[in-house]
């Protein structure tokens, strides 16, 4: 269920492979992707073996990055070597930051030496359709190769590198998507025209939201809130912002659904020891009943493997498929649907600061595990300056102080919290922007429903 209204414009949506975050912000785009198919720019049908080989380099070396992390002795300094590269700088003072940097060098040289791109961009311009890219290099090939259509690129995170934006911003036709205000003001330090930024919100899935009436969130939220605040500390405090927010005259005694902790990895598969932390830590209140536990596995069978591994060790293995339940799938687009199901009856999410951070505008209370990279310590930032999310304790004592958060009701401020500050509409207004459905303005503050 979507609820957006049909829509005569249609686009090529590009996204990549490499993790879950680009993927991730394309899928909630699909209705708009010319039929139905998103593009994925490093594996689509007859793509050339040169290009497949560039992105095939660039993923494994990503993915040895994030794994390497935890290498004792050596891990963390290569990481960090590796991260100062694609750093964000500080934003003040605010200064021209339009320079180019070694990381763009090197992937416009890709494109001028070896014509990197230009196959899908050609292929593309038979029918040039408006391209939405949720990653920056596609949006750049389409740019550097003359794709004769709108070029437009989401942002996935609350804050960006120099490398989101080309060698020559000024120049550039790329239109940008910003996920929030900080984004807009970056993308200007950076270069680009005031003119190709755009304050959409990031794309979130519109099954989950239920329309700008957002009937479906609202219910879940309503319900979530019932779970989070058992004793009612938060409801006494609040109860008529509650009321005013939710449309409703007061709370039900009791939520549709048990206390529910989702814990999510990363596309590479790290931090999963955390998640075998979480099933050890909680076991006593798993077989009590007193929490139900969600592990995502996403679309790696051996993290499956390791977490229902982790449950029997504990001595849960009789609770795999209703204390714990492990979300696995074989592709990409059947684990996001599964994710967003699941999401519906989640009370709380414990994920790093990832492209999920956006998800705290479902009303999702996050628990954040150490950021990996740059963009995620933004990430962590922006969540905790807003009040939507707390950083992990000791893990092994997540029975205690989960627990003290949940009935302090602290939870369901934060639920409350990302659920009025952060953006809700972002699927929405970009399906308004390519369609040019706007009041056509230079300033970059393009907000149709925030």
């Amino acid at each position: 269920m979507n609820n957006l209204r049909k829509t005569k414009q249609k686009a090529w949506v590009v996204a990549v492979d490499m993790g879950y975050g680009h993927q991730r912000a394309a899928y909630p785009l699909k209705h708009l992707a010319y039929k139905n198919e998103i593009i994925t720019v490093n594996t689509y049908p007859g793509i050339p073996h040169q290009d497949r080989r560039i992105w095939k380099e660039s993923r494994k070396f990503y993915e040895f990055i994030s794994g390497f992390k935890k290498t004792p002795l050596v891990g963390k300094k290569i990481f960090q070597l590796y991260d100062k590269l694609q750093a964000i700088p500080h934003f003040y003072p605010r200064r021209d930051l339009s320079k180019s940097n070694i990381q763009l060098r090197q992937i416009y040289r890709l494109m001028e030496k070896w014509d990197w791109g230009k196959h899908l961009i050609t292929k593309l311009a038979k029918k040039p359709l408006p391209m939405i890219n949720t990653f920056f290099i596609p949006a750049f090939m389409a740019d550097f190769f003359n794709y004769p259509g709108d070029i437009y690129c989401v942002v996935t995170d609350t804050d960006i590198s120099r490398a989101w934006v080309p060698e020559k911003p000024s120049f550039s036709r790329i239109n940008y998507l910003a996920p929030n205000y900080r984004v807009v003001e970056r993308l200007k330090l950076y270069g680009v025209q005031e003119n190709r930024i755009f304050l959409s919100g990031f794309p979130l899935p519109m099954e989950n939201i239920g329309g700008l009436k957002m009937n479906v969130l609202k219910k879940d939220l309503a319900h979530r809130i019932i779970n989070l605040d058992p004793e009612r500390k938060y409801q006494n405090l609040y109860d008529q912002l509650i009321k005013k927010y939710l449309g409703v005259k007061g709370l039900l005694k009791k939520s549709n659904h048990p206390l529910t902790l989702t814990f999510a990895v990363g596309g590479a598969g790290a931090q999963r020891s955390i998640g075998a932390e979480i099933v050890k830590s909680l076991k006593d209140k798993i077989l009590a009943k007193e929490i139900k536990l969600i592990l995502v596995a996403g679309i790696h069978n051996d993290v499956n493997s390791y977490f229902r591994k982790a449950a029997r060790c504990c001595g849960l293995g009789k609770e795999l498929g209703q204390g714990i339940e492990i979300i696995f799938a074989p592709n990409k687009d059947e684990y996001f649907k599964k994710f967003n199901e699941a999401l519906r009856t989640t009370d709380i999410l414990w994920t790093k600061p990832s492209e999920l951070s956006f998800y705290c505008a479902l009303g999702l209370p996050i628990v954040m595990s150490p950021p990996i990279g740059s963009q995620e310590i933004f990430n962590r930032k922006w969540l905790r300056t807003i009040g939507a999310a707390v950083n992990q304790y000791q893990t092994k004592y997540a029975n205690e102080w989960l627990f003290d958060w949940v009935n302090s009701g602290w939870f369901a401020e934060a639920a409350m919290q990302g659920f009025v500050e952060a953006p809700k509409f972002g699927t929405f207004n970009i399906e308004k922007i390519i369609g040019h459905e706007f009041e056509k303005t230079k300033e970059p503050k393009m907000v149709i429903q925030y």
